[in-house]
């Protein structure tokens, strides 16, 4: 049986394609979202609907998405990712910098580029530690943020790493531009996060959730937005996304929790405006402590650029 996930959209999918919010609302790829609604798999206020038909905000979207047990077992195909550069390699780790649009590694549901499968076309060999389809794979980053992310090489840097993050003495440094101007400017916010009770695909603060913790400071402000420099003490799915949508300040260009579409549409943003800069830790190998750094990618650069003349 398919596994059928029904929601209202969002405001900001508001005319937006069927295929690409089907994407982004549910975590797939825009040629996966097309096939289900050349299937009959997509289903607009009770009407299946072509991939090109538009959705309109507070339409009820009926998605079947095919179940893990009813596709092949998750493997690592070596498939190229343009656009993903190696910052650091040795013995133990590779840090790469992921662009926007690649996944961590395989999962159900995915049929997009990932950083493992990436290494793996480009030669590169990487702890069998960890599920098959994510070996090596100490931390993760969201599909739609970019930057830096370490990948373990040997079993011991693996062990090593996996207990630095589970301890917190990784520093995971963000920036991020938000809507608005936090009060206060330099701050922490400490609010558990858990699964959003109506819809799948989200995360909220919620007295159920687990401890996150998210430490702040405003770089730049400007006339509607500010940016941030952000370090994370734990590191839920979204975490940074919840947070600052919780204080009604949404990381710009991200609809899924309340960015004004009007303003990504001035910036040109088609994805949250959110990067991982700056990634420490001690060196697993040689014990001695690392920093890596990622420049902004072209677009949230643009967006930055636009932002200060508005």
């Amino acid at each position: 049986m398919p596994d059928v996930r029904t929601v209202l959209v969002p405001d900001g999918l508001e005319g937006e394609r069927v295929d690409a919010g089907v994407a982004r609302l549910f975590g797939v790829s825009r040629t996966k979202a097309a096939d289900l609604a050349a299937d009959g798999a997509v289903v607009l206020d009770g009407k299946a609907v072509a991939k090109s038909e538009r959705l309109s905000a507070g339409s009820m979207l009926e998605v079947s998405l095919p179940r893990a047990e009813e596709g092949p077992s998750l493997r690592v195909v070596a498939q190229p990712v343009p656009g993903m550069s190696i910052i650091h390699d040795d013995d133990d780790i590779v840090v790469v910098d992921k662009p926007v649009g690649v996944a961590a590694h395989p999962s159900v549901g995915w049929s997009g580029p990932d950083v493992v499968s990436g290494l793996a076309a480009a030669g590169y060999r990487i702890s069998t530690s960890g599920a098959p389809e994510r070996q090596g794979i100490v931390s993760r980053l969201d599909v739609g943020t970019s930057g830096l992310m370490v990948v373990a090489k040997s079993e011991n840097a693996y062990s090593r790493l996996k207990q630095a993050f589970r301890s917190r003495t990784v520093d995971k440094t963000y920036h991020a531009l938000v809507q608005g101007l936090p009060d206060p400017v330099v701050g922490t916010v400490d609010a558990p996060i858990g699964r959003h009770p109506g819809h799948d695909y989200k995360f909220a603060v919620m007295k159920s959730g687990k401890p996150s913790v998210t430490h702040y400071e405003v770089l730049e402000a400007f006339r509607y937005a500010s940016l941030l420099d952000i370090h994370l003490e734990t590191g839920r799915t979204h975490q940074i996304r919840v947070h600052f949508a919780a204080l009604h300040h949404p990381c710009c260009g991200d609809p899924t929790y309340g960015a004004d579409p009007k303003l990504a549409a001035r910036l040109k943003l088609d994805r949250q405006w959110l990067h991982a800069v700056g990634l420490g830790f001690e060196h697993p190998g040689t014990g001695e402590y690392v920093r890596f750094e990622s420049p902004y990618p072209e677009d949230l650069q643009r967006a930055l650029d636009i932002i200060a003349t508005l």
